[in-house]
């Protein structure tokens, strides 16, 4: 299905190391995609690039830290001058939990710099080239805390929020300078991020019941939705939030 075909498009992909961000880099690359890989650890990123190198990928690195728009701001630029990005995914992110009325101030504004802070930053560098090509696809990975909430992390929930909110004031500030901006929500995933959620056999218990589909997600399946939002498919897509979730927010 040619509109889906992501031949010829280059996809930065913050956070693309490990866990989502590396599986949705997998995804994009076999559509067609050169990928750009990003992490703010050269090591762990050079390792993570080779490995998607040998599949047969076009893949290359920008280390900069997604908190820091200067960094941003420089690594994008550089890039912009030797290649186009067509499609961004916002996807570099962390989680901190602990009761809301004992959450230090300082944890707080470092999960609001990288969740929130970093989506604007990076989307902003991005999409001032991608303006000046009338052109581009910005897909920001929310969450299933876009919508809900649970005990303890509630800055985090409100960082999600941000996210959904944000994506539909790029796609009202800019859908008409030819972007796309959506957002993926994820719901319960087995990653890095959610590590020791998986380990708790209480906790998982719970989310497979409270899941209709019964069960963890595989961050396999979140491939189709970027894609879909990444390629001319989604042309008249702008300002939505795609939940991924088995079902988890349309079941009490």
């Amino acid at each position: 299905m040619p509109n889906f075909d992501l031949t010829g498009r280059t996809a930065l992909i913050t956070g693309s190391s490990k866990g989502i961000g590396n599986a949705l880099a997998r995804g994009l690359a076999e559509s067609g995609a050169r990928i750009v890989m990003n992490a703010r650890d050269a090591e762990t990123l050079k390792a993570a690039a080779a490995d998607l190198r040998s599949s047969g990928a076009g893949v290359d690195t920008l280390v900069f830290d997604v908190t820091d728009p200067d960094a941003v701001r420089s690594a994008v630029d550089a890039y912009e001058a030797e290649r186009p990005i067509d499609i961004l995914i916002n996807n570099a992110g962390m989680q901190h939990r602990g009761p809301l009325e004992d959450f230090e101030t300082d944890a707080f504004d470092r999960l609001m710099r990288t969740n929130v802070n970093s989506v604007f930053y990076v989307a902003q560098a991005v999409a001032k080239h991608m303006i000046q090509r009338g052109r581009g696809k910005i897909v920001n990975i929310a969450s299933v805390q876009t919508a809900l909430a649970r005990p303890g992390i509630a800055p985090y929930t409100a960082s999600k929020g941000a996210v959904s909110n944000l994506t539909k004031g790029m796609a009202t500030d800019w859908a008409r300078l030819g972007l796309n901006c959506n957002a993926i929500a994820p719901g319960y995933f087995d990653t890095p991020l959610n590590a020791a959620l998986v380990a708790d056999s209480a906790f998982s218990e719970w989310l497979e019941k409270r899941t209709p589909q019964g069960r963890w997600g595989n961050v396999e399946e979140l491939q189709g939705a970027a894609v879909f939002l990444a390629s001319d498919a989604a042309s008249f897509v702008n300002g939505h939030t795609l939940f991924v979730d088995g079902g988890i927010t349309a079941s009490l």
